[in-house]
């Protein structure tokens, strides 16, 4: 993964997380969401398990499928390959250890997991402690922020790519399988999650999934994509109309990105991201739209499409430079459709980036 996770990074964030527990006055820290190994160490696989410890510790289990993946991509930690599932052979190592005390993940651990994992390692207190490596994740490193820019690029050419393709007579499911394929052509590794295209009524729906319906003349088209380069994602939506809109159309289509450009400016480095919730949803309500508005005006974007910091009303979470977030107001009217505009955002010490740089302007499609 060259140097995004290379040993320098991966040092400097172990070093972050130590910190970390030596705050909590904790001793170890058990990691079971392969996205957060992944951070930690640069091992992509999907099982594992990893424990970190303030004096150094930094052992990270895997079973014999992955141990030859383990031993090429990992860095910063020992690799151990055990026979037994990797949770239950870090919790008997932290036993052996006598450790008194570690903290875990208990949002990634299903019940059941953490009554078998404190059924065998008695004698250790462990601590809930969900989120810890989730809010280092938030604020992005520069080999990080490069691949989220390079994913946010491919998106946005991707939609370039099939914008011809944006007619009558095409089928929404075909549109959703064109961008996919047009963004691993131009280096995605895969897009980042299923594909939205939404027309008619449909653009009504917040989450509408791609269907065989076919575009129309003199109808609204909802586009969400995003690939993924090097594990980094970006999120970008696009709302066409097909033909000549009327008045209130057009004017809807002008509040939503006043409201997102609001939303945008407003996500600057030390702003809560509640604010930018609040100032996209203030420009929504002077012209009467903030009841259409039903969801949240964005999340974090990283390793994961939906991270923290999450940019919803009364969020407390100050954004800090390096935090990457969408900002992504809309109006969803029963009967007449909607209208999503979504960028993915770079919060800088100079201010706020748009990375996904498709025009919003150029939106009829006559």
């Amino acid at each position: 993964m060259g140097q995004i996770h290379g040993s320098a990074a991966i040092a400097t964030r172990q070093a972050r997380l130590r910190a970390r527990l030596e705050e909590a006055e904790l001793p170890f820290f058990l990691v079971a969401n392969p996205v957060n190994i992944f951070y930690l160490t640069g091992f992509r696989g999907s099982a594992g398990a990893a424990l970190f410890g303030i004096a150094g510790e930094a052992i990270l289990w895997v079973d014999p499928r992955y141990t030859l993946q383990a031993r090429e991509e990992a860095r910063g930690v020992e690799i151990i390959g055990v026979r037994q599932r990797p949770l239950d052979a870090a919790g008997e190592w932290a036993a052996k250890q006598r450790c008194r005390e570690a903290g875990f993940e208990e949002s990634y651990l299903t019940f059941g997991g953490e009554r078998d994992l404190k059924r065998r390692c008695s004698g250790v207190s462990f601590k809930p402690t969900g989120g810890l490596v989730e809010e280092l994740r938030s604020v992005k490193d520069a080999g990080e922020i490069e691949c989220i820019r390079r994913a946010a690029r491919v998106t946005a050419e991707a939609f370039y790519d099939v914008r011809p393709l944006l007619k009558p007579g095409t089928r929404e499911s075909d549109l959703a399988a064109e961008i996919e394929y047009r963004m691993r052509r131009r280096g995605a590794e895969a897009a980042a999650f299923e594909t939205i295209v939404a027309s008619g009524p449909r653009t009504a729906w917040p989450h509408a999934r791609a269907s065989s319906k076919l575009l129309k003349k003199s109808e609204l088209v909802i586009l969400d994509v995003g690939g993924i380069v090097r594990g980094y994602a970006a999120d970008m939506t696009r709302t066409v109309y097909l033909g000549k809109p009327g008045r209130r159309l057009s004017r809807l289509y002008s509040v939503v990105q006043d409201a997102q450009a609001q939303g945008v400016a407003a996500a600057r480095e030390g702003v809560r991201a509640g604010n930018v919730d609040r100032a996209a949803r203030r420009a929504l309500g002077r012209r009467g739209l903030a009841r259409y508005f039903t969801h949240s005006t964005g999340h974090g974007v990283g390793l994961e499409i939906h991270e923290r910091p999450r940019v919803g009303r009364g969020e407390s979470q100050r954004l800090e430079a390096g935090c990457v977030i969408t900002v992504e107001p809309g109006v969803y009217i029963e009967g007449l459709g909607g209208i999503r505009i979504e960028d993915t955002i770079l919060v800088g010490s100079d201010g706020p980036e748009v990375l996904t740089t498709a025009s919003k302007d150029d939106w009829i499609i006559s």
